[in-house]
């Protein structure tokens, strides 16, 4: 018998767990695989805010996570003495046509209302000029650039070394790899794996990415015909560069080109509803990654040193899906997000594992409570 189990050994998983060794609580996180099999191993690890304008709750919660996010994970590095590749780099977004400044002008201002906690500001400055020569290139910026300084970049596998590192030091969690979950009982508060392992629980989390729709769905109970979530296919890649690690992350029009630490720049990512292979690349890298050498010529003979593929979790209401299940008071979620959720996931865990001890985060945008999702379930 364990007070939590949570299945899933991803970014939102692991996440999980370190809030519940902060809350003292006695938990066992399974992964089918291994730690990162998933979406959470990919290579992009770009931490980008929403636009400064038309703001909401949606997009406070986002900006106070991202902000929050370089203490915890410096608290984390203190502690394990494990770096994730954290950067608070910044982000340019190359304004090709005049219309696009007079929009960026803007939101410069909106930013100056918006982007501000305590005595910590963060600005989206219009531009004539590139953070260095090249970077991007002329044509791409014929209008100028913006210089956003809250975006950051992490290295995403560094990032979940960190949490494992930080995880086999708790007193409290235990990690289990390579063990599935085969049927989930939420009202007796049980669990069985392919393996024939069964457990009994006081509580269950799934953080489990795109599979948690499968554990959902498979529910005797769940309504409706419709699938409470579905799977985006990204491709990505990984460059060789000698370039300075410090300049912001490039952003156009969907490509993100992420500078990492030695000597590495990722290239991302495509956004795929439809797909035969969920692991395979193909001409979409391809075009991506000509894009990349096109608005970066610094990256024209950067040879490729790797090629990713995976699922990211979308749910059924886009947002992430998040805390107790509408008819299971023993079963929580822990996913969807599938463009946003590595800047939230720490934040969100957090919300999670108050909400177990009967705290309502009151913060938490209504739209990405799990009960918010089912409302849309049950009307599909």
């Amino acid at each position: 018998m364990v007070d939590l189990l949570i299945v899933g050994g991803g970014i939102m998983g692991l996440w999980a767990a370190v809030m519940a060794d902060r809350a003292g609580l006695k938990t066992l996180l399974v992964e089918r695989d291994k730690i990162g099999a998933g979406a959470s191993g990919g290579v992009l690890g770009a931490l980008m805010p929403y636009m400064p304008d038309r703001w909401d709750d949606k997009k406070q919660f986002q900006f106070d996570a991202l902000v929050s996010l370089e203490r915890d994970i410096a608290t984390l590095e203190a502690q394990t003495g494990v770096s994730a590749g954290y950067r608070r780099s910044g982000r340019l977004i190359p304004l090709p046509k005049p219309h696009l400044r007079t929009i960026a002008l803007r939101h410069e201002q909106d930013a100056l209302v918006n982007w501000w906690l305590g005595d910590r500001r963060f600005f989206w400055h219009v531009q004539d000029s590139p953070a260095a020569a090249g970077w991007p290139e002329n044509e791409a910026m014929a209008s100028g650039v913006v210089f956003d300084t809250l975006a950051a970049r992490v290295d995403p596998r560094l990032l979940l070394a960190l949490l494992a590192r930080a995880l086999g030091q708790s007193r409290h969690v235990q990690i289990e790899e390579g063990r599935a979950l085969a049927g989930l009982d939420p009202v007796a508060g049980k669990a069985t794996f392919s393996d024939g392992y069964s457990l009994s629980f006081g509580a269950c989390i799934l953080a489990a990415g795109v599979d948690t729709f499968g554990h959902l769905d498979a529910l005797p109970d769940k309504p409706a015909a419709a699938s409470s979530g579905t799977a985006v296919k990204g491709q990505a890649a990984v460059l060789k560069a000698d370039l300075d690690s410090a300049l912001p992350v490039i952003f156009l029009d969907g490509l993100y080109v992420v500078p990492h630490d030695n000597g590495l720049v990722a290239v991302g990512s495509t956004s795929e509803n439809s797909f035969a292979d969920p692991v395979s690349n193909d001409h979409l890298l391809d075009d991506l990654l000509a894009r990349a050498r096109a608005v970066v010529p610094l990256l024209a003979d950067a040879p490729v040193v790797e090629r990713w593929a995976g699922l990211r979790p979308k749910a059924i209401g886009r947002d992430p899906m998040v805390g107790r299940h509408p008819d299971h008071q023993r079963l929580y979620t822990l996913t969807g997000g599938f463009k946003i959720s590595f800047g939230l996931a720490h934040r969100l865990a957090a919300s999670v594992i108050g909400e177990m001890a009967g705290q309502r985060d009151e913060a938490l945008p209504d739209s990405f409570r799990c009960a918010s999702h089912f409302s849309l379930l049950r009307a599909s």
